[in-house]
């Protein structure tokens, strides 16, 4: 049986891409399994399905390793246990030689396992690249005075009034809240600043 596995990062990402290539390469679009999450770990619901539907000589294909994953040594891992364990098969479209259906022999393992180890290289430097330029990103908008997050709640008009009761004792910090009509935490944080 063959398979295929997409994955995007984000929810508001399309794998439409993807499954396109995986059902033009010939994968049923009932045995295409997809993910809608990171590909830092292999923690993934579908993935997971997949892997323990696997069976002797089924084959998985993905477009792009990168879409197996991000993380170097555990696509290593799982390209081992889908090779060696699950004695399947795995087809990287976009790479012709991570296809491991044919050259089984020692020449085609070892061919498949170098283009793996750098592409896998090549897939973890680049998330780490990604990270650092999200970082500096963040911190040049930072530096230029471009707050991040909710904006804060605006102090209803009965504020000043409320928080003097609160600061005579009239009223507990609860209360004082639930008078403002906020939480607990909004009304402590309120008057903290």
């Amino acid at each position: 049986m063959d398979y295929g596995y997409a994955r995007v990062s984000t929810r508001e990402q399309n794998a439409g891409r993807q499954i396109a290539a995986l059902t033009a390469f010939g994968i049923a679009s009932d045995a295409v399994y997809t993910d809608r999450q990171s590909g830092k770990d292999f923690d993934r619901a579908q993935y997971r399905r997949l892997i323990n539907r696997l069976r002797p000589s089924d084959t998985v294909v993905v477009k792009s390793i990168d879409r197996l994953g991000r993380n170097y040594d555990e696509i290593l891992e799982q390209w081992r246990v889908i090779t060696k364990e699950k004695r399947a098969a795995i087809v990287v479209l976009d790479m012709p030689l991570l296809d491991t259906r044919q050259n089984r022999d020692l020449t085609g393992t070892l061919i498949a396992d170098i283009v793996l180890q750098l592409l896998s290289y090549v897939a973890e430097t680049e998330r780490a690249l990604i990270r650092q330029r999200q970082a500096e990103g963040i911190a040049a908008a930072r530096a230029n005075g471009v707050k991040f997050g909710r904006k804060p709640r605006e102090k209803p008009g009965n504020y000043a009034q409320v928080k003097a009761e609160w600061e005579r004792g009239a009223l507990s910090a609860r209360k004082a809240a639930a008078e403002l009509g906020v939480s607990h935490s909004t009304f402590l944080a309120w008057v903290r600043t």
